[in-house]
């Protein structure tokens, strides 16, 4: 049996936080296209099956758990293989590639990467890209040796690509294009603007947009969000992180992916159902169906085991 949690989320100062209520059902269901449901949160943490649970309760029918190093990508991939609603995105994470190359361990740990890539319900590379936020310039290089080969780790077995982006908009597609980019190409947790949608969405690639869409000092991810296709549109919840309004500041997680759906579609002036309806049909057009190499979920704790 997989491990509940790997590791914890650095807790805010204050009294425990706790996970907030089931949202209203969405009618159409979605799909979480970018959570890591290894970090324990909260006063109480729930364990991805209670996650998954709560998620299909309220219309999020599946998830993408993304890895961030290798540890973390052996257990997405561990539970995708025994877990219908599960598939799994592999990588080492951008601010984790000077360290590792400074000990000489990158390389190793990028076969590593490869070697999971091939199991059958790991379905993309990510999440990897470039950070010049939490990264300095020393580090630079480190990061781009890591992001091409993920690169081509993602197109040598025909996964998407899931981009982690920040501050590095102009860099990350100058990788992109001088590498060449695999079919398909996601911005998880976009962050840019609407001329920067445009350029994305241009070259064909896919914008999923997480809780911070909600916030009320994010109008230039809400105008993104007007100037593109909606065949262009993702949506996530970069679960522990970025709780949709109204409940920012709290414990993320799928089951509230309806509050940011709700807020989207009436930024567009849509119906709800109908964005979803698209939402779904795009992310199984990069991601595939979550019934391909059909699993079944072990029995739970409380479960007959006769």
């Amino acid at each position: 049996m997989t491990d509940a949690f790997l590791r914890a989320r650095e807790a805010p100062d204050g009294p425990p936080r706790d996970y907030p209520p089931l949202p209203e059902a969405l009618v159409v269901p979605v799909y979480d296209n970018h959570t890591h449901l290894e970090i324990a949160d909260g006063a109480e943490p729930l364990d991805y099956r209670e996650q998954l649970d709560r998620a299909s309760a309220v219309g999020v029918k599946g998830v993408v758990q993304v890895g961030t190093d290798l540890a973390t990508s052996r257990w997405s991939a561990d539970v995708a293989s025994v877990e219908p609603r599960v598939l799994a995105a592999v990588a080492i994470h951008p601010n984790d590639a000077p360290e590792l190359l400074e000990q000489g361990l990158l390389d190793e740990h990028l076969a590593g990467i490869d070697e999971l890539a091939a199991r059958p319900r790991v379905r993309a590379i990510g999440e990897t890209g470039l950070d010049f936020f939490r990264t300095d310039e020393a580090g630079r290089d480190a990061q781009y040796r890591s992001f091409e080969a993920h690169i081509e780790i993602a197109k040598q077995h025909g996964l998407a690509l899931q981009i982690h982006d920040r501050d590095a908009h102009r860099e990350v597609v100058e990788t992109l294009d001088r590498v060449g980019a695999p079919e398909r190409v996601v911005f998880h947790c976009f962050s840019g603007d609407a001329g920067f949608a445009q350029l994305v969405a241009e070259r064909g690639w896919f914008l999923s947009f997480a809780g911070t869409v909600t916030f009320k000092n994010a109008p230039a991810l809400r105008e993104a969000l007007e100037v593109i296709p909606r065949s262009r549109i993702l949506i996530e919840t970069d679960a522990p992180y970025l709780t949709p309004m109204p409940f920012r500041g709290r414990p993320n997680a799928p089951y509230l992916i309806p509050h940011t759906l709700r807020a989207m579609a009436a930024h567009l002036g849509t119906d709800a159902s109908m964005l979803a309806a698209q939402i779904t049909s795009t992310t199984e057009l990069v991601y595939g169906h979550w019934d391909d190499e059909p699993v079944d979920a072990p029995r739970g704790p409380y479960e007959d085991q006769t």
